[in-house]
């Protein structure tokens, strides 16, 4: 009897799934980065030192055991991939309530040696408050920060170097085309603090001070930052700096920054 002389019920009741190759499962891995902030040592004006990190956790069992990897594992039927990365984040590192969002699958042959694997990567930036109360939790050996060049230069488990990469790329053009850098600063900052993180993301971003003052203030019909009245600070610089906020509701759909060029002033 052809497919189409019968109903969707009795179709299914006789459908053999195993007729077809199929993946031995599906995981969610995440990408979260953050950036780290120290003090300059000897100095008490200048901007902390800040770095681009990437959290890992050391595999407890095969395959890979021992390496360092990216949070995540298989995903069940009874949940969506998004869930399971939220499941998965809390078992191995103790973090919850965090959002991210999808990178892309990765599905390229022989990436598991356990066999036909496709992946949901995950990314989300964070303030560096958010992984305080990071742990290594049951799945998990150990779990750490570490600058994008230490991680890269990991012997990394399956394909989580291209993940990382990938999500750096992603992570980089966030950060030119939104307001993704409020994640990273107080509700109130001074220009140099707003400059200072993008070209921690960003380092190819070499645009001077007074440069970036001009092309973010230039446009004034859809301002993206608003000086806060009356509001300056010392914290960084002898002399008072006005302290900015992001406007409120707007969302740039073009680059808030410029396109990355030489350095000039």
């Amino acid at each position: 009897m052809s497919e189409s002389n019968i109903t969707e019920a009795q179709f299914l009741q006789s459908y053999d799934p195993s007729r077809y190759e199929r993946p031995i499962g599906v995981p969610a891995d995440i990408v979260l980065f953050t950036i780290s902030s120290e003090p300059v040592a000897g100095s008490t004006k200048s901007l902390p030192k800040r770095e681009l990190k990437v959290l890992l956790i050391k595999r407890k069992g095969h395959p890979d055991r021992g390496k360092w990897a990216l949070p995540g594992g298989f995903s069940s039927p009874q949940e969506t991939l998004y869930e399971a990365a939220k499941r998965e984040l809390k078992e191995e590192t103790g973090l919850d309530r965090i959002h991210f969002e999808l990178l892309g699958l990765y599905d390229t042959p022989g990436r598991d040696k356990r066999g036909w694997v496709i992946s949901a990567a995950f990314v989300a930036l964070l303030n560096e408050r958010y992984l305080a109360k990071r742990t290594a939790q049951d799945d998990a050996e150990e779990v750490g920060l570490f600058s994008i060049e230490e991680a890269l230069s990991l012997e990394l488990a399956f394909d989580h170097r291209d993940i990382i990469r990938d999500a750096l790329k992603h992570t980089e053009r966030q950060m030119l085309s939104t307001t993704i850098a409020r994640e990273l600063l107080d509700p109130e900052f001074t220009i140099a603090e707003l400059l200072q993180v993008i070209q921690t993301v960003v380092p190819e971003y070499a645009m001077t001070k007074s440069n970036f003052i001009r092309k973010l203030l230039m446009t004034k019909s859809h301002p993206i930052i608003e000086p806060v009245e009356g509001k300056f600070s010392t914290a960084y610089s002898q002399r008072p700096a006005q302290l900015y906020r992001f406007v409120e509701g707007y969302e740039p759909v073009l680059s808030l920054y410029g396109d990355i060029s030489p350095q000039q002033d």
